[in-house]
């Protein structure tokens, strides 16, 4: 166990991260360590997600998004209580990397996303984000298709924005907020997961497409990667478990 999460917190640095809740190992497993033969892997933490390691029988469970949040207080909730009990029950552990799994360049959600959208490189955007250039300008009907296409869902699109998209900032989840950011680096578009009421004027106003895609459908990529990734490397084997959320 201890080697999986040392080589994980080498390749997304959660250090580096002022973030919402801890990075890494949030629940250990027994307290004896045991050799990790199968990992399972999901965006949220949740009970359901829990169940389904149980009935695999891993030892560890991986995600996006943890268990602690600095905006849900300290100390354990009885829902949070009852959410843990296969993972105590079982000796099953859990790590999760949020930040640190949306920021990374080769393996993280915004840089996956912009490889499947078929960007010919990406940079840095907006501290977690990627900024996507596409070489040869994609009209702006085909990158909305091919959104919908990687993501499996119809994305929420305000199309303000110019023809052909050369340039698409890229932030997963819920960072509408960046909006600004993309306006303000000039980018055609700008792809996340959930809206505010106020984007759509300000895309209309600014030139830009204001692209929203689901939180979950933009956020299974990085943790997907990781899981096949220890498979690959650490001889175990992987399975993505697939809850859908359609926010």
């Amino acid at each position: 166990m201890d080697h999986l999460i040392a080589y994980l917190d080498a390749l997304l640095d959660p250090g580096a991260f002022e973030d919402l809740g801890p990075n890494g190992l949030q629940v250990p497993g027994p307290p004896t360590p045991r050799e990790v033969t199968k990992v399972v892997t999901g965006v949220t933490a949740q009970r359901a997600l829990f169940d389904r390691a149980v009935a695999e029988e891993a030892e560890l469970v991986l995600v996006h998004h943890g268990l602690f949040w600095t905006f849900n207080g300290v100390g354990l909730s009885p829902l949070l209580a009852e959410r843990l009990r296969p993972l105590f029950k079982h000796d099953i552990a859990l790590a999760a990397y949020h930040l640190p799994l949306d920021a990374h360049a080769a393996v993280g959600n915004n840089a996956l996303l912009a490889e499947a959208l078929g960007a010919s490189r990406h940079e840095a955007f907006a501290g977690i984000g990627r900024g996507a250039t596409f070489d040869d300008p994609v009209p702006a009907p085909e990158l909305f298709a091919r959104v919908a296409e990687v993501t499996g869902r119809a994305p929420l699109v305000f199309d303000g924005g110019p023809a052909d998209v050369r340039r698409l900032a890229i932030v997963s989840g819920g960072a509408a907020s960046r909006l600004g950011d993309a306006i303000a680096e000039g980018y055609d578009a700008f792809l996340t997961g959930e809206p505010k009421e106020n984007v759509m004027a300000d895309a209309r106003e600014a030139g830009i497409h204001f692209i929203a895609a689901g939180h979950y459908a933009t956020e299974t990529f990085g943790v997907r990667r990781l899981g096949d990734l220890l498979a690959t490397d650490f001889g175990i084997e992987h399975i993505w478990a697939d809850l859908p959320n359609p926010v």
